[in-house]
């Protein structure tokens, strides 16, 4: 496994964002694992955090999954802090992004609009989120950005959960949904593959392997990523 994904990992169970036991999906699946990408709620927290999506960022670029892009945008909400740290930690490396993200509702007043920050006019912009579930999100984001005349490089998120939306139809994932309608790569910093592996390697963790096996034959996605 990579450095930075069994590295993100330690960081989220140190922040509780990744946790084991029984929880209800939105999609009403009961899962034995649970990702809040909220509760990286320090400085410390989130630079980490940035650190690992930067990482896999680079990584994908230089493996040619990830073409070139000049400028971040966060979808509202948790697309927000987590794309102002990623920006913060590119600075920090060397390159100075411009950086964007979106209102939820219109300003009706001031200088009005959606889109707050950088303008996105003739840029290649990658899109950064915490996960894809259903793509609703993403497939907004990209309307924002071809409204505002940009042009969407790609997407990173920090975790892939390699779940099929509709199992009964297809074995196909949110993310591989997104990334085959769209034409755009999505990367991840980690995914439910690197969980299990992590997980296998842990005295801790060992014991909730059996369980996300057991999940990931029941809902997961069997086409390459």
């Amino acid at each position: 496994m990579n450095d930075h994904r069994a590295r993100f990992l330690q960081l989220a169970l140190r922040a509780d964002a990744l946790r084991f036991g029984e929880f209800t999906l939105k999609s009403g699946r009961s899962s034995p694992y649970f990702f809040n990408a909220g509760r990286f709620d320090s400085g410390v927290a989130l630079a980490g955090l940035a650190g690992c999506y930067a990482d896999a960022i680079e990584q994908a670029g230089v493996a040619g999954a990830l073409g070139d892009f000049d400028v971040l945008f966060g979808p509202a909400y948790k697309g927000i802090p987590l794309a102002t740290a990623l920006a913060c930690e590119f600075a920090r490396r060397g390159r100075d992004l411009p950086l964007a993200f979106n209102r939820k509702e219109a300003k009706t007043h001031g200088e009005g609009g959606t889109l707050i920050g950088a303008s996105l006019q003739d840029r290649r912009v990658l899109i950064v989120d915490d996960v894809i579930t259903a793509g609703t999100a993403i497939r907004e984001a990209l309307a924002i950005i071809a409204d505002a005349g940009g042009t969407a490089a790609g997407i990173v998120i920090a975790l892939d959960r390699e779940e099929a939306v509709d199992p009964a139809t297809s074995r196909r994932s949110a993310a591989q949904t997104v990334a085959i309608e769209q034409g755009l790569p999505v990367i991840a910093v980690a995914t439910l593959g690197d969980l299990l592996a992590f997980a296998g390697g842990s005295a801790e963790l060992v014991g909730q392997r059996e369980r996300l096996l057991a999940y990931r034959q029941a809902y997961g996605s069997d086409l390459p990523g």
